[in-house]
C-alpha cells in the first residue's frame, strides 16, 4: 500500500469514471471526440478532485498515444521545449499540464506553435477561470470543458467502489454507519474524500473494524487535515466570509479572513480578483473610486508579489469595507438580461438605427433621431427602449449620496418617466 488510495483507484476508462456525465456520459461531446479519436487541445476547468487529471489519462489510454506530463509549478520554458522536441519524433503526442494557470505568458507562448501545428495535443488542467489566467492566443486554440463538483451520489459511489475494489481497504471491513461528515468535509472533491476515508480507517486500532460515524470522521479530520485547504471546502467558505465582511461594512472581519487566506497560501490574484468583482457588484456607483482602487490593487499585487502584497490587499479590503454600498447596477443588468431572455430579440426603433447607406436612409433608418448635444442641457427626451418596453426602469438608484445625485439628475431630465 505505497500509493494513496485515490491514486490506487484512479480510473483508466470512461466506464470507471464517476461524475462529469455532461462531458463523458453516453452521447456527450467529449466522449464522442474520444471514441472518434479526434480529441482537440483542451483546457479542463473545475475545482480540485473532480477528474481533470483522470480524464487526461483516460484520453491517453483510449487513444494509445504517447503521454507527457508537466506541472506548471515546477516546469518552465526549457521543459516545455524538450517535450515538444520529443513529440516531433512521434506521429502524435499528448502533453498534460497540471495547474496551467500558473504558467506565465512566455511559458504559455512556448506552447503556441506546437499546438497550432498539431505537434502536441495539449490538455491543461486549471482550477481558475481560463479567461483570466490563460492568454488569448492559447485560449483560442483550445476547447474549454467545465467540470462540476461531485454530487453526494457520486461521492457515495466512490466510497462503495473503493471498499469493493481496494484489497487493503476491503480487508479492514469498514462499516458506513454515518456518512454526512465524510461527504461534507470532502466538499465535492473525490480525492479529498478518498484520502479522508483512508485516514479514518488507518486511525482504527489494528484488527478492529472501522465503524464510520460523523463524530469519528470529524475527530480524525481535525487531527489530520490542514487548517486551511486552499483547494477544498474552506477555500470557498473563507472567501465567502471575506466577501460578506466587506459587503457588511466590517473591516475587522475582512482583515481577519484575509489573514486566514494569506496564512494558508491562497493565490493573491484570486483574492484581488474577488475584490474587483465586489467593488462593482456591492459598491458600484455609490463610490465609483472603489472599482478603480480594486483594479489598481490587482495590478499592484501582480507586480509586487508576496510578502508585500499583503499590505496592498489589506488597504483595499479596508477601503471596500468602509465604502458606501449599492447593488443597483448589478440588479439592473440582471433584470435586463432576464427581460431579454423573456422577450427575445425586440426590434431596435428606427430612429436609433445606424444608416450608413442610402438604401437604409430611404428605409427610415436614423430618421427622427435627435442628437443630444444639439439640445438644451445636452438632452432630448426621446425613446431609447424598444416599443414593447417603453417606460420600464431597469436602473433604480439606491439611497446613498452619490446615487441620490444621479436620481436628481434623472428627475430633472425625464420628469417622472421611469419613476424617477
Amino acid at each position: 500500500m505505497s500509493a494513496p488510495l485515490a491514486e490506487r483507484l484512479r480510473p483508466t476508462t470512461l466506464a470507471e469514471l464517476v461524475g462529469q456525465e455532461h462531458l463523458t456520459g453516453k452521447g456527450s461531446i467529449l466522449r464522442k471526440a474520444i471514441e472518434q479519436g479526434s480529441v482537440p487541445s483542451m483546457l479542463l476547468w473545475g475545482p480540485p478532485g473532480v477528474g481533470k487529471t483522470t480524464i487526461a489519462h483516460i484520453i491517453s489510454h483510449s487513444l494509445d498515444t504517447p503521454f507527457f506530463t508537466l506541472s506548471a509549478i515546477s516546469a518552465g520554458v526549457k521543459e516545455v521545449r524538450e517535450v515538444i522536441e520529443q513529440a516531433k519524433q512521434l506521429d502524435r503526442a499528448i502533453l498534460f499540464i497540471d495547474e496551467i494557470h500558473r504558467f506565465n505568458k512566455s511559458q504559455q507562448d512556448a506552447l503556441l506553435g506546437a499546438v497550432e501545428k498539431g505537434t502536441i495535443t495539449l490538455i491543461g488542467a486549471t482550477t481558475e477561470n481560463p479567461s483570466f489566467e490563460v492568454n488569448s492566443a492559447l485560449l483560442s486554440r483550445c476547447q474549454v470543458y467545465v467540470l462540476k463538483p461531485l454530487e453526494e451520489k457520486h461521492l457515495k459511489s466512490l466510497v462503495l467502489q473503493a471498499i469493493e475494489q481496494d484489497e487493503w481497504l476491503r480487508s479492514k471491513k469498514p462499516v458506513l454507519k454515518e456518512t454526512e461528515a465524510l461527504f461534507r468535509l470532502s466538499g465535492g472533491d473525490g480525492r479529498k474524500l478518498l484520502n479522508l476515508l483512508e485516514l479514518v480507517v488507518q486511525s482504527a486500532p489494528a484488527g478492529d473494524e472501522t465503524v464510520f460515524t460523523d463524530d469519528l470522521v470529524m475527530e480524525v479530520a481535525q487531527q489530520k487535515l490542514a487548517l486551511y485547504d486552499k483547494k477544498g471546502e474552506q477555500h470557498y467558505d473563507i472567501i465567502s466570509a471575506f466577501i460578506k465582511s466587506m459587503r457588511g461594512s466590517d473591516p475587522n472581519g475582512a482583515v481577519y479572513w484575509l489573514a486566514r487566506m494569506i496564512s494558508g497560501g491562497e493565490d493573491i490574484k484570486f483574492i484581488a480578483r474577488r475584490m474587483v468583482i465586489l467593488a462593482s457588484e456591492d459598491i458600484g456607483n455609490a463610490n465609483p473610486n472603489a472599482l478603480l482602487l480594486a483594479n489598481a490593487c490587482f495590478d499592484a499585487i501582480s507586480k509586487i508579489g508576496n510578502p508585500e502584497a499583503r499590505i496592498i490587499l489589506s488597504q483595499c479590503a479596508v477601503y471596500l469595507a468602509c465604502s458606501p454600498k449599492s447593488n443597483s447596477s448589478y440588479l439592473a443588468i440582471d433584470e435586463a438580461l432576464a427581460m431579454v431572455s423573456q422577450t427575445g430579440d425586440l426590434s431596435v426603433p428606427l430612429h436609433l438605427r445606424n444608416s450608413p447607406t442610402k438604401l437604409m436612409k430611404n428605409m427610415g433608418y436614423g430618421k427622427g433621431y435627435e442628437y443630444a448635444h444639439d439640445y438644451e442641457q445636452n438632452f432630448s427626451a426621446q425613446e431609447y427602449l424598444p416599443d414593447e418596453l417603453k417606460g420600464h426602469a431597469f436602473f433604480k438608484p439606491n439611497a446613498n449620496a452619490r446615487e441620490e445625485e444621479m436620481k436628481k439628475f434623472l428627475q430633472t431630465r425625464w420628469k417622472g418617466k421611469y419613476g424617477y
